[in-house]
């Protein structure tokens, strides 16, 4: 008697379960429609976006940002001293130079420090003085001056910059 009452029992549960289900389901198509509705008529129309490609297939003028009576007149400036070009380009020159020696002085060290010969012909620089410092604070005060030589190198293009001397006249 107990096993015919736990199935009763289980098959009326099993009722009301699938029985309140349909009731749900149907709920839910009425609301995705509702849902969907207001969901199409909140589209917009995206804007277009013009390309190249387009650009020629167009068949009126294109608007383009801006007024012509805002826009600033470039005044071509005088050109700059020939004077001051050459004192500059002169200037660059010597510090260039400078800046080759340290980059050689430093590819010399690297290898000394590596075991590799030496970047000069014979090895022996007759003018120039036994270093006691190592080779490693020697490198470091290598990179200091070419730091240096460099920055003051960015320091005459920018004053060249300033007063109107184009990059290539410099070179």
């Amino acid at each position: 008697m107990p096993r015919s009452l736990s199935s009763t029992v289980l098959a009326l549960f099993f009722a009301v379960l699938s029985g309140g289900a349909p009731s749900q389901d149907s709920a839910t198509p009425q609301a995705t429609q509702s849902q969907g509705s207001s969901a199409s008529t909140e589209t917009k129309k995206p804007k277009k976006v013009l390309t190249n490609e387009d650009l020629s297939k167009s068949p009126g003028e294109i608007s383009v940002v801006g007024d012509e009576k805002n826009k600033q007149k470039v005044i071509p400036s005088k050109p700059p001293n020939p004077q001051f070009v050459a004192s500059l380009r002169k200037q660059l020159e010597k510090l260039q130079k400078q800046l080759d020696d340290v980059n050689k002085q430093l590819v010399d060290l690297k290898n000394f420090s590596d075991g590799e010969p030496s970047t000069t012909a014979s090895g022996v620089k007759m003018n120039k003085r036994y270093e006691r410092e190592p080779i490693e604070v020697q490198m470091r005060a290598l990179q200091d001056q070419k730091k240096d030589l460099q920055s003051k190198i960015d320091a005459l293009f920018d004053e060249a910059r300033k007063k109107g001397v184009e990059p290539g006249e410099l070179r």
